[in-house]
């Protein structure tokens, strides 16, 4: 069977206890859940397919046309001195085409009133590699409009880059000017020193000075001749632009498109950080990794619905029972002791309390001597719920056997008729006064020890471990739990809490029974849906229209 674990020993059964799973499996496992959030992945593309729609539209009422220009080297750089022949810094060209400069001049030139930098956003000036050429591509709603924008940054740029060319060579003939007019005042002082000296020694020394200062003046005339020679073009338009034929943006089916796609990465990604702070459990996987334990069984959900007023399962929900039982029947751990507490993490004990009746009726289907101890002193529902089941009469037993007392267990043992699984005996819960005293009584130990005997199997209902301690406390006696828990109304940390609670106190879980909201006959809370029931299941003819009913002895 594939419940049963190896027989090498407790360590290796804990082992086998947690699949290993492939990587493809967990990757499967990891978008099967993260499709839960599906409503964050639907967001995400309708975010998406908006915003794609929004560029979409955008675009389509925007024109972008280009004009090209060659960029000249300038005769004199910024800092006065000569350039090499072919040397311009193109990123530099760039900025100053780009600056506030050119988009007033372009402005003026436009005869816009809007401001400049509000034109020169539209503006995007590039430059193609390894060429001195830059390329002003400009973006308006009409396609006039987005020609002349272009067309009037280049003119612009150029018109300011010629202005700052003259600029420069008028600044350098000035300077050389300032250079050259205390040397023509010493020209002209040393020339009527020559005439008017009549010493041939004094004479030379004057004629070298004179000859020197109008060497100096020649240098300096033929460097302002060389500068008002210099050629100051900054370049010519290559490309002119022209009123373009198609808007620059792209179609909007592809803008949806990849809004649509955009949308899904964001919906995913949304889904996965959810996923990842989410406490909840939300796989078996999850209960595994939690618990240390396999999941013996996940009963169905809605499908197989057992009658309102019958705790016995049938169809697939009494095959799901039966399996469980035998999971645990060929248990190494559980085969030593035969015990189980049956227990749910926290909240209602509705689910535990159907689950420990049916696997009390599968084990004496197969033959086992089964006693049935409520323990849930503080809220016991299972006599009521016995009150209310086909074929049952109120009788003595069922009443509580007085308040404000320890009187539990009475010793009373009440058969119970699973139909065609069989009988198994029940000792009821009532309230009492002091639940922890009447759980560690010795009264409790002699029924615990009902199954040391051959062939007897012992289920003991406790309230919700988190809840409170009864659970705990019967466990060293016990030693083996039973999880019942529904997987969407539990947290990771939950389920790590109890596995602790239950090893530090010396127990070990078994494993996890998983269940749905409405499964195994609890009652469904407003609103929940519970689909439309399917035809009964003939393959387990022992529980179909079965009750349990109390054997009168």
């Amino acid at each position: 069977m594939s419940g049963t674990s190896t027989p090498a020993g407790e360590a290796r059964v804990a082992a086998a206890s947690v699949p290993v799973h492939d990587e493809p499996d967990l990757l499967r496992d990891q978008f099967r859940q993260l499709l839960r959030y599906r409503w964050l992945i639907a967001l995400g593309i309708v975010l998406g397919v908006l915003g794609g729609g929004w560029l979409g539209l955008r675009g389509a009422d925007s024109y972008t046309a280009t004009t090209e220009v060659t960029v000249r080297p300038l005769p004199i750089d910024s800092s006065g001195e000569k350039t090499a022949p072919g040397e311009t810094s193109m990123g530099s060209e760039r900025r100053t085409a780009l600056s506030s400069v050119v988009a007033a001049r372009a402005a003026r030139t436009l005869r816009s009133e809007a401001r400049p930098q509000r034109l020169a956003a539209d503006l995007q000036v590039t430059n193609p590699p390894d060429t001195r050429m830059l390329r002003f591509a400009y973006t308006a709603p009409s396609p006039q409009a987005a020609a002349r924008g272009a067309n009037a940054f280049a003119t612009a740029y150029l018109a300011n880059r010629e202005k700052d060319a003259a600029t420069r060579v008028r600044s350098m003939v000035s300077s050389y000017e300032k250079q050259r007019a205390p040397l023509v005042k010493e020209r002209d002082r040393l020339a009527k020193e020559i005439a008017s000296s009549g010493k041939e020694g004094a004479l030379d020394g004057t004629l070298s000075a004179h000859s020197s200062v109008v060497n100096r003046i020649a240098e300096i005339n033929g460097s302002i001749s060389d500068l008002r020679a210099e050629d100051t073009t900054p370049g010519r338009v290559v490309t002119k632009a022209t009123p373009p034929a198609s808007p620059s943006g792209p179609a909007l089916p592809m803008m949806l498109g990849l809004g649509a796609a955009v949308g899904i990465g964001l919906g995913l990604l949304a889904a996965w950080v959810r996923l990842v702070f989410d406490p909840a459990v939300r796989t078996p996987g999850d209960v595994v990794r939690a618990l240390h334990a396999p999941v013996l069984g996940t009963l169905p959900r809605g499908r197989t619905r057992a009658r309102p007023r019958s705790l016995l399962a049938a169809g697939r929900l009494a095959e799901e029972y039966r399996s469980v039982a035998f999971r645990l029947a060929y248990d190494e751990t559980f085969a030593r002791r035969r015990r189980v507490l049956v227990v749910p993490p926290r909240g209602s004990i509705a689910t535990a309390l159907a689950a420990s009746v049916n696997l009390a009726a599968s084990f004496a289907e197969m033959g086992k001597d089964v006693l049935l101890l409520e323990a849930d002193l503080r809220t016991p529902s299972l006599t009521e719920r016995l009150r209310q089941a086909d074929g049952v009469q109120p009788a003595g037993w069922a009443r509580a056997p007085g308040h404000g007392t320890i009187g539990w267990p009475t010793g009373h043992r009440v058969p119970i008729d699973a139909g065609e699984s069989g009988v198994f005996d029940l000792v009821p819960g009532h309230r009492v006064s002091k639940v922890p005293r009447a759980l560690t009584s010795s009264a409790v130990t002699q029924l615990i020890g009902h199954a040391d005997e051959r062939d007897s199997v012992l289920i003991v209902l406790a309230p919700a471990v988190l809840s409170y301690a009864d659970a705990i406390a019967l466990i060293d006696r016990v030693d083996c739990a039973l999880l019942v828990c529904d997987p969407r109304e539990v947290r990771r940390d939950d389920l790590a809490r109890v596995r602790e609670l239950v090893v530090g106190a010396g127990g070990r879980v078994l494993g996890a029974l998983l269940h749905a909201e409405g499964a195994s006959g609890e009652p469904r809370r407003r609103g929940a849906s519970s689909g439309p029931p399917a035809p009964p299941d003939r393959g387990s003819p022992a529980r179909e229209g079965a009750a349990l009913r109390v054997m009168v002895r």
